[in-house]
């Protein structure tokens, strides 16, 4: 027994040691500490004084029972952050290494493996794998619902139609863009925007910084009306259940409606573009919509360009993107 007891000792003042520095971080507002990639690093600072002083206020039980020292209050804890440090990998500043921090989730420390550090695992690769499955899942309903549509016979629309015209682009931006319905060109190739509004409308996006294919397009009706006629209200509402199908797959951050007939499809209203376009609406109290003005009425009328890239700069402010210097 006397032989082991400066040991057990040891072992004590050890742990009492190691907890009360935790326990010290925690009171200062510390999440994690960075553990030390293979090229080594500066260790993190440590208050020797208030270690030793957290020390001495902490209970340790020698064998038989006896405490050391009487407990002291800890003092109040500050608010920790609302969200906890992420636990993939970073540099250190200066070093070009790789850390891996250790969270601390209450007074528990979880020390993640170094394997961890390398490739994702755990809840990041399951979150991934989750992404994945997601956005293939949304693809192919995506396309079943494409298949519906150039099926479909529910107006009088589709007896003149070459191809029925679902959409373009990924939406990856998370901006949609919901023009009034296919043209000539739309008609003969199967995709909307591709005449003359639809080269337009590409150097829009192209100013707004963005690859056509990072924003989805789609129109309010997906047959073309009799020599580019507006769709007619009931023919509005036969196609409104295939538009609905998409914007809640696509799930937008925000919409740009192009012209009067798009605004009307989505909020069945009968203002004129003049009167809304620039004015921010919601859709489905849910999904913010830009309305401005159509590119072919920005090809008649040239002097509407500015008023069309001030709505768009908007766009790109709500969803946090930079704004280029030069209008398109």
């Amino acid at each position: 027994m006397t032989a082991t007891r400066p040991l057990r000792s040891e072992l004590c003042d050890l742990v009492a040691a190691v907890r009360a520095y935790v326990e010290w971080q925690g009171v200062l507002g510390t999440t994690g500490f960075p553990r030390l990639g293979r090229g080594g690093g500066a260790v993190p600072a440590v208050d020797s004084a208030a270690v030793e002083r957290r020390v001495a206020s902490v209970p340790v039980s020698e064998p038989g029972g006896e405490s050391r020292s009487d407990p002291a209050p800890l003092p109040p804890s500050p608010p920790r952050p609302a969200v906890a440090e992420p636990t993939g990998s970073r540099a250190e500043p200066g070093t070009g290494t790789a850390t891996t921090p250790v969270v601390f989730p209450g007074a528990a420390p979880v020390v993640a493996a170094a394997s961890e550090a390398r490739s994702p695992s755990g809840a990041g690769r399951e979150q991934s794998e989750t992404a994945a499955r997601d956005g293939e899942a949304v693809r192919s309903r995506l396309a079943v619902l494409q298949r519906e549509v150039a099926a479909c016979t529910a107006c009088r629309l589709h007896l003149g139609r070459h191809h029925s015209v679902f959409a373009r682009g990924m939406g990856t931006s998370g901006i949609c863009f919901v023009g009034e319905g296919p043209g000539a060109e739309e008609d003969a190739q199967g995709v909307p925007f591709v005449g003359a509004a639809g080269q337009l409308l590409d150097r829009m996006i192209a100013g707004m910084g963005l690859r056509r294919d990072e924003v989805y397009i789609c129109n309010i009706v997906k047959c073309r009306p009799p020599e580019n006629r507006r769709p007619q209200p009931d023919e509005m509402a036969a196609c409104r259940q295939f538009l609905e199908q998409q914007l809640e797959l696509i799930d937008p951050e925000v919409m740009v409606a192009l012209g009067a007939t798009a605004v009307q499809g989505l909020f069945d209203t009968t203002e004129g573009i003049t009167r809304i376009r620039g004015r921010w609406r919601l859709y489905r109290g849910r999904i913010a919509v830009m309305p401005t003005f159509h590119p072919a009425y920005v090809l008649r009328t040239p002097a509407a360009r500015r008023d069309v890239w001030n709505d768009l700069k908007e766009v790109l402010r709500h969803v946090g993107r930079e704004i280029p210097g030069r209008s398109p």
